[in-house]
């Protein structure tokens, strides 16, 4: 059918799966660490938890990825100074 229609699918460039793959982990993890344990009354209730949760999750939540560093830890070092020749 696609054929057909011309229409080509292709997972090498613009737009393949890992484009995508860290911000589908980031959903992944507030979904069973935040959304999935709450009982939200509202939009504005799920809003305002959600925002306290990626609080936690860039300041207070250890990241293996990162040496055991928060996101903040890890990313708001100052950049060294290099050495002029």
């Amino acid at each position: 059918m696609l054929k057909a229609a011309e229409i080509a699918i292709s997972m090498d460039g613009k737009g393949a799966w890992r484009d995508n793959v860290f911000v589908e982990r980031l959903w992944r993890t507030v979904k069973y660490e935040e959304v999935y344990l709450r009982a939200y009354t509202g939009v504005s209730e799920a809003r305002a938890s959600i925002s306290r949760y990626f609080g936690f999750y860039n300041r207070t939540r250890p990241h293996s990825s990162l040496g055991g560093q928060t996101p903040d830890q890890a990313y708001d070092q100052p950049m060294p100074i290099p050495a002029a020749a």
